[in-house]
C-alpha cells in the first residue's frame, strides 16, 4: 500500500508468514484433525470398555440369582444370595434393580415394572439398555430353564443398575487418552518446527551469501545446497547471468557511444568554427558539404547504436511471434527509403508468392534487414535487392548488391562490432553486420556471407522455418 507522508511516497510492506510458520500451522491442523479422531475413538472405546466391565458384573449377579432358583411343591422359589449384589455395590453412585419373572410372566420378586428386552432372546445372558425410574439403566437378562414334573418353562432374571459409574469410567479413559494425545501432538509440533527450521537452514545460507555479495559481483553462486533448493540457486544464477548481460550491454553501449560519437561531433564542431570565420563562398560551400556529410554519418551511427541497444534488450525480454519474412522485407525497404539520400538507388524486392514464416521478434528482424540494406547501399554497388525464400527447410532473407563485398580474410570477424572491412568507406561504424549477426543468433539462425555468380555479394539470415500460416 502506498502512503504519502511528509510530502513523499513511502511504500509499506507487510511481513509475510514464513515457510516454517506455514508448515507448522499445516502440521498443527493435521494433528488437530488426527487428535479429534483419536479422542472420539478413545471416548467410544471407553464407553465400550466400561459397558463390557460392568455388564460382566451384572451377568455374574444374574447367574448367581438364577442358580438359587428352585422348585418346591410345584412352586418356583427364589433365594436371593447377598453375594450377588456385593460386586455391584462397588459402583457407589449407581442404584441396582432386579426382577425375576416366572414361567407365566408374573414377577416372582424384585421390581415388577423393570422393562424386559424388546425382543426376548434365548441366549444365556442378554445385555440391553433401557429407561427406568427416570434414568438410563443398563440391564442383563439371564434365562433359567425349569424342567420338573408337571412344570416346564423358562424363568428370567433381570439385574440392572444406572450408568453414572460407566460414564465416569469412560470419561476417565478418554481424559487420559486426551492427555497422551495432547502431549504427543505438542511434541510433534515442536519437533516439526525444529525439523522445518533445520530443513530451511540452506535458504538462510543463500540469503547470507546474497547479502554479503558486492553489488557489482554478478558471477554465479557456488554454494552447497540440498537438491530441493538447487533449482532456486540455479534460477538465481540464470537471473544474474541475464542481469550481467544487460549490465554489460549498457556499459558497452555507453562506452561505444562515447568513443564513436566523440570524434565525428568534434569534427563537425571544428568545421562549423571554420565556416563561421570563412568569407569565401566556394570554401564555405565545401565546408558546409563536409558538415552535411559528417552529420549524416553521425545520424547513421546514432541510429545504429540505438538499434543495436534495442535489439540486445529485446533478445531476452520480448516473446516470439509468427512473422512473415515478406512483410519484414517490405518494412525494411520502407525504412531504408525514408532515411536514404535523395539521389540513392533504392533496394528492389524479390518476394515469393507463398508466405515464409518464422518465430521471431518483428522489430529485431526488421532492424537487421534494414541495416544490411543500408550497408549494401553505402558500401556496395547498385542495384541492391532484398530477397526472401524458403530453401532446404530454412527461411532465408538476404540483401544482394553488385560490389566486391568483404575480403575473405575479414569475413570470419565481420559480425564483430566496430570492425571495419577493407572495402568500407570512412562513413559509419560498421555496426550493421554486428546487429544482423546478433539477431540471427538470438533467433536460432546464422549470418552467412558469400559471393554470387556474375559478380556481386550476398549477406543472408538463415532462420528456422515455422510451420503453418502466419
Amino acid at each position: 500500500m502506498l502512503d504519502v507522508t511528509n510530502g513523499g511516497p513511502a511504500l509499506r510492506t507487510r511481513r509475510r508468514p514464513s515457510i516454517a510458520l506455514r508448515l507448522t500451522l499445516a502440521v498443527t491442523f493435521i494433528l488437530l484433525l488426527a487428535a479429534t479422531a483419536a479422542l472420539w475413538s478413545a471416548w467410544n472405546y471407553g464407553v465400550q470398555a466400561a459397558n463390557e466391565a460392568y455388564d460382566r458384573l451384572l451377568t455374574g449377579a444374574s447367574l448367581q440369582i438364577a442358580e438359587r432358583i428352585s422348585v418346591a411343591d410345584g412352586e418356583v422359589l427364589v433365594d436371593l444370595p447377598s453375594s450377588a449384589f456385593e460386586l455391584l455395590s462397588l459402583a457407589r453412585n449407581d442404584r441396582v434393580f432386579y426382577r425375576v419373572v416366572g414361567m407365566d410372566g408374573e414377577t416372582l420378586t424384585g421390581y415388577p415394572d423393570l422393562p424386559l428386552p424388546e425382543e426376548a432372546e434365548t441366549r444365556a445372558a442378554t445385555a440391553y439398555e433401557t429407561d427406568y425410574s427416570g434414568e438410563t439403566v443398563r440391564a442383563v437378562m439371564t434365562t433359567r430353564q425349569i424342567a420338573e414334573r408337571g412344570m416346564n418353562g423358562n424363568v428370567r432374571v433381570i439385574v440392572a443398575h444406572t450408568v453414572q459409574e460407566r460414564i465416569a469410567l469412560a470419561r476417565d479413559i478418554a481424559t487420559k487418552a486426551a492427555i497422551l494425545v495432547g502431549a504427543a501432538a505438542l511434541a510433534i509440533v515442536l519437533l516439526a518446527w525444529f525439523a522445518v527450521r533445520y530443513a530451511l537452514a540452506p535458504l538462510i545460507r543463500v540469503e547470507r551469501a546474497l547479502l554479503s555479495r558486492d553489488p557489482n559481483d554478478l558471477s554465479p553462486f557456488e554454494i552447497e545446497t540440498p537438491r530441493e533448493i538447487e533449482t532456486v540457486v540455479d534460477a538465481i544464477n540464470r537471473f544474474t547471468r541475464r542481469l550481467d548481460r544487460r549490465v554489460s550491454a549498457v556499459q558497452s553501449f555507453v562506452a561505444d557511444a562515447a568513443h564513436q560519437l566523440r570524434t565525428p561531433i568534434t569534427a563537425i564542431r571544428a568545421q562549423a568554427q571554420l565556416a563561421a570565420g570563412e568569407e569565401s563562398p566556394d570554401r564555405l560551400r565545401r565546408i558546409n558539404k563536409r558538415i552535411l556529410d559528417r552529420s549524416i554519418a553521425v545520424g547513421r551511427l546514432a541510429d545504429q547504436l540505438l538499434s543495436h541497444a534495442m535489439v540486445t534488450h529485446r533478445t531476452d525480454s520480448e516473446p516470439r511471434e509468427r512473422v512473415d519474412l515478406r512483410r519484414i522485407a517490405i518494412e525494411a525497404e520502407q525504412e531504408t527509403r525514408r532515411f536514404a539520400d535523395a539521389a540513392a538507388e533504392l533496394p528492389l524486392l524479390d518476394l515469393p508468392e507463398e508466405a515464409v514464416t518464422v518465430a521471431g521478434d518483428r522489430f529485431s528482424l526488421r532492424e537487421a534487414v534494414k541495416n544490411l540494406a543500408n550497408n549494401a547501399l553505402e558500401h556496395g554497388k547498385p542495384p541492391v535487392a532484398i530477397r526472401v525464400a524458403a530453401e532446404g527447410g530454412r527461411a532465408i532473407i538476404c540483401v544482394i548488391d553488385h560490389g566486391g563485398g568483404i575480403a575473405q580474410e575479414d569475413r570470419a570477424s565481420a559480425g564483430t562490432r566496430f570492425r571495419r572491412n577493407r572495402a568500407a568507406s570512412s562513413k559509419g561504424a560498421s555496426l550493421g553486420l554486428a546487429i544482423a549477426h546478433e539477431v540471427a543468433v538470438s533467433h536460432g539462425g546464422e549470418l552467412a556471407l558469400r559471393d554470387i555468380e556474375n559478380g556481386g555479394f550476398e549477406v543472408s539470415l538463415s532462420l528456422p522455418l515455422a510451420g503453418g500460416r502466419p
